[in-house]
C-alpha cells in the first residue's frame, strides 16, 4: 500500500473533526507502538504431522517512513524471541529506494528452522525489485515469484507458494502452484489480499497477506477510511473464503497515521479443527 495521499483521503477535513489529543495519538502514539498478535488457525484439512506448526508474519514495514525501521527491528526481535518454525514477509519492505541497503542489516538475524521467505509488494516494485532481491539474498531470504517450496516438518509436508504483486507485478497463481500434488497442504503468500477468491478456487488452504494496513484509521461505526486497490474486499484479520482461511495483517509501517489500527507482527499456530 502507499501513503494516504495517493488515495485522496481528506486528511485536513478529518483532522478538523478530531480533537488535538486524538490527532496526537494518531501521529505519535499508535504508529510507534506495534503489538504482537497471536492467532490460532483452526484448519480441518491440516495434516496431523503439521499440528502445532508456528508461523511468524512480518508485513508492510515500508522502510523510509517514520517509525518504519524501529518497528521492523521490533518485529524481528519478536520473531527471535518467539522462535516460530517458519517466518514469512508479505511485501512492501521499502517505500524509498535509498532504504534498500538497510535491508540486510535489519533482517540478517531473522532465522527459522523451515526458513524465512518473502514476496514483493507494489512499493517493492516501484522502488526497484531487482535491488531489493539482491538485498534479500544478502540476508539469506528467498523472494518467491510465482513459485513454491516443499517444506518438510515432523514427517509432513507444507507447500509454501508465493506470487508476484497483483498491482504492479506479473502474478500467476497457476504457475506458483504447478507441481503441488493434489491435496497437498498449501500456504500462499500474496501481498494483496483480494486475490483470495481465485486462490481458494485453486485449492489453497491458507493465504497470508498485508497491503491494506487495516485501513490506517478505523473510526467506530465508520470502519476504514482508506483502502488501496486490490485491498478493498478483505481488509483486516481473519476471513473464511470458501474452504480457505485468509489472514490480512495490519503491517508494521506505512504513513505514520493510525487510529484503532496499531501496527502488528503476527504469530500463527496451526491446529486441526
Amino acid at each position: 500500500m502507499a501513503g494516504l495521499g495517493m488515495f485522496g483521503w481528506p486528511v485536513a477535513a478529518a483532522g478538523g473533526a478530531l480533537s488535538a489529543a486524538t490527532l496526537g495519538h494518531m501521529a505519535f502514539g499508535e504508529p510507534s507502538r506495534p503489538i504482537l498478535e497471536r492467532v490460532t488457525l483452526h484448519l480441518p484439512d491440516l495434516p496431523p504431522q503439521l499440528e502445532g506448526l508456528r508461523i511468524g508474519q512480518l508485513s508492510d514495514s515500508h522502510l523510509g517512513f517514520r517509525y518504519s525501521e524501529a518497528n521492523l527491528a521490533w518485529g524481528v526481535a519478536q520473531m527471535q524471541r518467539e522462535r516460530p518454525d517458519l517466518v514469512v514477509i508479505t511485501g512492501d519492505l521499502v517505500t524509498h529506494h535509498w532504504a534498500i541497503p538497510d535491508v540486510p542489516r535489519l533482517l540478517r538475524g531473522l532465522q527459522a528452522p523451515l526458513g524465512v521467505y518473502a514476496v514483493p509488494g507494489n512499493h517493492d516494485h516501484w522502488e526497484g525489485l531487482a535491488d531489493l532481491r539482491g538485498a534479500l539474498t544478502l540476508a539469506n531470504i528467498p523472494l518467491l515469484l510465482n513459485e513454491h517450496r516443499r517444506l518438510s516438518w515432523n514427517g509432513g509436508d507444507l507447500w509454501l507458494a508465493g506470487i508476484d504483486d497483483v498491482w504492479d507485478g506479473r502474478p500467476s497463481l497457476r504457475r506458483a502452484l504447478r507441481g503441488v500434488p493434489a491435496g497437498g497442504f498449501t500456504l500462499l503468500l500474496s501481498h494483496a489480499p483480494d486475490i483470495a477468491d481465485s486462490a481458494a478456487h485453486l485449492g489453497v488452504n491458507v493465504q497470508l497477506s498485508g497491503h491494506t494496513h487495516g485501513g490506517h484509521l478505523r473510526l467506530p461505526l465508520l470502519g476504514p477510511f482508506t483502502l488501496p486497490r486490490y485491498g478493498k474486499r478483505y481488509v483486516i484479520g481473519t476471513y473464511q473464503v470458501g474452504a480457505m482461511t485468509l489472514y490480512v495483517s495490519r503491517g508494521l509501517g506505512g504513513a505514520p497515521l493510525r487510529l484503532l489500527c496499531p501496527p502488528e507482527a503476527t504469530i500463527f499456530t496451526l491446529r486441526r479443527s
